[in-house]
């Protein structure tokens, strides 16, 4: 049998196991170590299906007898694993069964500018079709969804505030409108940090320039959206490319004046 590349540290027989919790075993492991073994032995025995939500944190409590925070302890280092992934306001969600070689993106691969630039080489490539598919599949509750996000950062630049939330959220509504939920796994894994404001810019308050372009950025999702509303596939697909493709470009500027500026220190 393939091993899965991610296993129980205590190997328990799942139809007993899964009747009702067992306590930790004294002086052997901590209450969150137990309850990490406990619940991906669940994940990998089937109990929890890939792509299912986890229950709620109260009932996971009680079927453990562990506290929330012992609860949440264990989902954190699941998710470490690769084995879920929690959505803010929906749930934790089983995403995997801890393959070793599942795809990720360290918080320290967005780094620098180079780093950023590399992860929107990845996401034209994946989110130019996701578009694409959106346009043919998107329901009435879809576009709604994406309006709201339009219409959360349109709030966010007009009051000063950070719009990083917003347009990470108007890109996960389009990857859950493919009605394919791999598009909106990759998304939800990465995270917000796929925005690149998420990680270069500061939290200085917005000047009127700044401001300004925030505006044309939510332009052009105002133009994805319009495609996408229209189910006109190709018209959304080059929408989405040109959105990335300008966000990329002016990453590579940024990132040659400052190896320019580099280059001037260090030879003056």
């Amino acid at each position: 049998m393939r091993s899965t590349g991610w296993e129980p540290r205590v190997r328990l027989d799942p139809p007993r196991a899964l009747q009702r919790p067992v306590p930790p075993a004294a002086g052997n492991k901590n209450a969150h170590g137990h309850t990490v073994d406990r619940i991906g032995g669940a994940i990998v025995a089937g109990r929890y299906a890939v792509g299912g939500t986890l229950p709620a944190e109260p009932l996971l409590c009680d079927e453990f007898g562990v506290s929330r925070t012992v609860v949440r302890e264990a989902i954190s280092k699941l998710q470490a694993s690769g084995l879920v992934a929690t959505r803010h306001g929906v749930g934790t969600f089983v995403v995997g069964l801890g393959d070793a070689s599942a795809f990720r993106i360290a918080p320290d691969q967005f780094a620098t500018l180079r780093d950023v630039i590399a992860v929107l080489e990845l996401r034209i490539g994946v989110e130019t079709e996701a578009a694409a598919l959106a346009a043919a599949r998107r329901t009435a509750q879809n576009l709604a969804d994406m309006r709201s996000a339009l219409e959360a950062f349109a709030a966010a630049t007009e009051a000063g505030r950070d719009a990083v939330g917003p347009d990470f959220q108007f890109h996960l509504e389009i990857a859950r409108a493919t009605q394919n939920a791999h598009f909106a796994e990759l998304l939800g894994t990465l995270g917000s940090m796929i925005i690149p404001r998420a990680r270069l810019e500061s939290a200085e308050p917005q000047s009127p320039e700044r401001r300004e372009y925030l505006r044309r950025v939510n332009g052009e999702h105002e133009s994805i959206y319009d495609a996408i509303a229209a189910q006109d596939a190709e018209a959304a697909r080059a929408a989405m490319r040109t959105h990335l493709a300008n966000s990329r470009e002016r990453r590579r500027r940024a990132n040659a004046q400052a190896e320019g500026r580099a280059a001037t220190v260090s030879t003056g």
